[in-house]
């Protein structure tokens, strides 16, 4: 009996020192956290004596925050737009409204912007937003009504033409004519990148610096270039515990210095090794030679908000923009449900 005591008092010690935590997040992420998962697992444990595993899932961005409402288990959620955030408070009831409010610069700890890789030589002189919509141009961009990436893709281009001048019937003419040159939508933004890098899809793909930056890193920069367009979006990346899922798992704690750590120079250091541009200034600065200075406008600048984003370009039923494919008009959200089915999705 003294021996089956020990044994279970072992074991459940065992169990309280260790803790799995579910990190959901969006397509371009892997490689970063591949590399901070060890890195807060070796400072958690120094920290407290417990080890810590993490479990990540990646996808198109807005398809992952929708598992998540559906039911998939994340202790975290590591998105690139604070909407895919806002609807596990919305529609799942599973964190506070006010989430943003947690951390520090509304919850992101790191930030990104959408810019252009184009074919070694840049063939068809891809130099600006302006070239993508000329006729012969093959734009590859991912599907907006799955993937973040795809938004800040879309709503850069509306924002370009809007801080030119234009009015929101040009900037609705460019986009549609944007998306005129696109063949195929896939669902995330790494589908996207096979579709123009693996099957030679495309003349210029649209996505984030970070990801173009690994692109190169990958190939050795010896079939693409990268094109940083005159003006662009802030992409930023927020973060936040799934409330309901923590108390429920009992990982808040570990969850929440997950996160926070993201702040710490190491993380920030990591972020910026990975080409997300890191919001502490003195690591900012250190890999000034990384990150090209870029006018760069923020969905709340242009847009009103995520909210007014979402609402105005990309919910079905006040879809604002009409797309022209073979001659045949149809809205948004019944063209972009055909791409995603000829995309697989």
């Amino acid at each position: 009996m003294l021996v089956a005591g020990l044994f279970l008092f072992t074991t459940a010690q065992s169990a309280w020192a260790q803790a799995t935590l579910l990190n959901v997040s969006y397509d371009v992420t892997r490689e970063f956290y591949k590399d901070y998962n060890p890195a807060f697992a070796a400072y958690w444990k120094s920290r407290t004596g417990k080890t810590v595993t993490i479990n990540q899932s990646h996808g198109g961005s807005s398809k992952q925050a929708r598992s998540v409402v559906d039911g998939l288990q994340a202790d975290v959620i590591t998105m690139n737009q604070a909407n895919d955030i806002d609807i596990l408070a919305e529609r799942g009831k599973l964190i506070p409204a006010d989430w943003a409010r947690r951390l520090p610069h509304n919850s992101a700890p790191y930030t990104s912007t959408t810019v252009f890789m184009v074919r070694k030589g840049n063939p068809k002189f891809i130099r600006d937003w302006d070239d993508l919509v000329k006729p012969g141009v093959s734009v590859i961009i991912p599907n907006p009504k799955t993937s973040g990436n795809g938004r800040y893709s879309y709503l850069a281009a509306w924002g370009y033409v809007v801080r030119k001048g234009g009015n929101e019937q040009s900037a609705r003419d460019f986009v549609g004519k944007l998306f005129g040159n696109v063949p195929v939508l896939d669902a995330g933004g790494r589908g996207a990148t096979t579709t123009f890098v693996q099957r030679g899809i495309g003349d210029v793909l649209l996505t984030f610096e970070n990801e173009v930056f690994l692109i190169e890193k990958e190939l050795g920069g010896e079939s693409f270039e990268v094109v940083y367009p005159s003006a662009s979006v802030l992409a930023e990346n927020p973060v936040s515990i799934v409330d309901k899922v923590v108390d429920k798992r009992g990982t808040r704690k570990v969850a929440t210095a997950y996160l926070e750590y993201l702040y710490s120079e190491e993380g920030q250091v990591l972020a910026a090794r990975h080409y997300f541009r890191p919001r502490d200034a003195k690591v900012l600065a250190r890999h000034q030679a990384t990150f090209k200075k870029l006018d760069l406008f923020t969905i709340d600048d242009v847009f009103g908000g995520w909210k007014k984003a979402q609402a105005v370009h990309f919910n079905d039923a006040v879809c604002s923009i009409r797309f022209t494919r073979s001659n045949r008009e149809s809205s948004c959200s019944t063209w972009l449900r055909k791409e995603m089915v000829e995309a697989g999705d």
